[in-house]
């Protein structure tokens, strides 16, 4: 089947002038100007593009699909500005099972989360379950603690306030079963139609026995061979676990295998104490654990990796990819192109190391767009330290590949507006070009699951027919030389390379998503 896109601004490597692109069998087989197309490709079938914009599709290389649909479909609790907004969206709340998500007291003018007390007493002993933004503590109600005994006492146990640590994980676990198995199901079919709709044509799942369990990682595979929602590249996060690897085949035990936990839940592991609390955060995994890991991988051609955010666990892990140096060689440890998720707080010589052993760093950039800054939950919980973190442009000179995604559900799956935070990065020098940003939330999501053949990611001949369409009318965009095309109606439309993406002006907007040439996702 052929098919010819005209009219449109096409982004594409080696044709900065296209306005057309011919797709044949989901490949893309010619670019160029509208004229000759239509005398090359007489027969295929047309579609106008009234001058949108057409690009390589997104990958989001980081989602939790399951949380993130009942974020959906469930209590969002991200728009809360208080204690007693939550409280009082709690106590509105229809079922006998509520899970919601998304609050962050810093910004609270109480500064703190609600009691246990104060939950039942909305809730009337329903089973709660409300994760913090950033996943890695969760209030509960007493009914919940009830249906997990086994998390008083645990690691992380408070008997008033938030659960971290083991004993949020124990609670999590009986608040997701608790859930009818068609209510999951329907979040992770919402959360991929949603990803479609922002032009995103992958997704790589980062499962776990702590995050969501086995046959939800199933269930989410099962959907990403749809024809009709974006791939899903499946990554479990334990140790040892090549039994199931194999079993559901799985890209890596990567993902979110816990060396430590987040800044906002006090779980991150840190050299120095938080400046708000007495204590140094989290670390679940040692140098000689990262290292054995890393090198069963490595021997079994399975990616390894590990969420890894305060200045002790990357240290932690930095000297466990040194030992696994050790065990099967640099070039050997090099190629498995092992990744790290998150990497926040990271020195300008341990990105060099890192990049010598061909370390892929996921990385967020909407964690720095919302607690980035002078005045941020960063700085409120490090001190100075909270403005040295991720830091794109760094690991990017130490040649380090970066791959940009959301983490849903912990910040949105919205890419134009991560690539601007990349672009805009609140602590000065710290930042990328569009061009750069862009690059990481498209190429580099793929060749963060192994696909590095030079063409996926872009739109030229042989590449998979994988691009998404726009509606803007206030464009930058660059060719593949260093010559700047201008497809703008305003001049002052900011970074050259790609949409203008100054803070608060409105970014593009899909119609269309397509992925090897199957339309996935169609405005209206």
């Amino acid at each position: 089947m052929r098919m010819l896109l005209l009219g449109g601004r096409i982004h594409a490597m080696g044709a900065p002038d296209a306005t057309a692109m011919a797709v044949e069998d989901g490949t893309v087989v010619w670019l160029g100007q509208d004229g000759p197309a239509k005398a090359l490709y007489p027969d295929a079938e047309i579609v106008q593009l009234d001058g949108a914009f057409v690009a390589p599709a997104f990958v989001d290389p980081h989602v939790h699909s399951t949380a993130s649909g009942l974020l959906l479909t469930g209590l969002d609790l991200t728009g809360c500005r208080s204690l007693a907004e939550l409280l009082d969206l709690l106590r509105k709340a229809d079922g006998q099972t509520l899970w919601g998500h998304g609050w962050d007291e810093t910004a609270w003018p109480e500064r703190r989360p609600p009691t246990r007390a104060e939950i039942d007493e909305a809730t009337g002993g329903r089973l709660v379950y409300l994760s913090r933004i950033d996943v890695h503590s969760a209030l509960v109600s007493t009914a919940t603690v009830e249906h997990a005994p086994d998390a008083r006492g645990a690691d992380g146990w408070d008997p008033d306030g938030p659960l971290s640590r083991d004993a949020h994980h124990r609670v999590r676990r009986v608040a997701l079963r608790q859930l009818p198995a068609d209510q999951r199901r329907a979040a992770k079919q919402a959360f991929l139609e949603h990803a479609a709709s922002r032009g995103v044509a992958s997704v790589h799942e980062c499962a776990g026995p702590d995050i969501s369990g086995k046959d939800d990682l199933a269930e989410v595979l099962e959907l990403g061979r749809s024809e009709t929602l974006p791939d899903v590249v499946g990554y479990w996060g334990e140790i040892g676990a090549f039994d199931l690897a194999r079993e559901l085949g799985l890209h890596g035990l990567a993902g979110d295998l816990f060396v430590d936990g987040a800044i906002g839940s006090r779980t991150a592991a840190l050299h120095d104490p938080y400046t708000d609390a007495p204590t140094s955060g989290a670390r679940y995994l040692d140098a000689g654990e990262i290292a054995e890991h890393l090198i069963a991988c490595t021997k079994s051609s399975l990616q390894a990796g590990f969420h890894v955010i305060g200045d002790a666990a990357v240290a932690e892990v930095v000297e466990g990819f040194a030992k696994a140096e050790e065990g099967v060689g640099r070039e050997a440890l090099a190629a498995a192109h092992h990744r790290l998720e998150h990497v926040e707080m990271v020195t300008g010589e341990q990105a060099e190391r890192l990049a010598s052993w061909g370390v892929i760093a996921s990385m967020q950039p909407q964690f720095d767009a919302a607690w980035g800054g002078q005045d941020g939950m960063y700085v409120q919980r490090l001190g100075e330290r909270g403005t040295s973190l991720n830091p794109f442009s760094m690991l990017a000179r130490a040649g380090v590949v970066l791959a940009f995604g959301s983490d849903s559900p912990v910040t949105p799956v919205d890419p134009w507006r991560s690539v601007q935070a990349a672009v805009h990065h609140k602590t000065p020098g710290f930042g990328v070009s569009a061009r750069a940003a862009f690059t990481a939330h498209t190429r580099g999501g793929w060749r963060a699951a192994g696909v590095d053949d030079g063409v996926t990611g872009t739109l030229q001949p042989g590449a998979p027919a994988t691009y998404a369409v726009w509606e803007t009318g206030d464009l930058v965009v660059a060719g593949s030389d260093s010559r700047v095309q201008r497809w703008s109606t305003d001049p002052r439309s900011g970074v050259p390379g790609l949409p203008a993406l100054d803070p608060g002006v409105e970014l593009p907007r899909c119609t269309r998503t397509v992925l090897r040439g199957k339309t996935i996702y169609q405005k209206g």
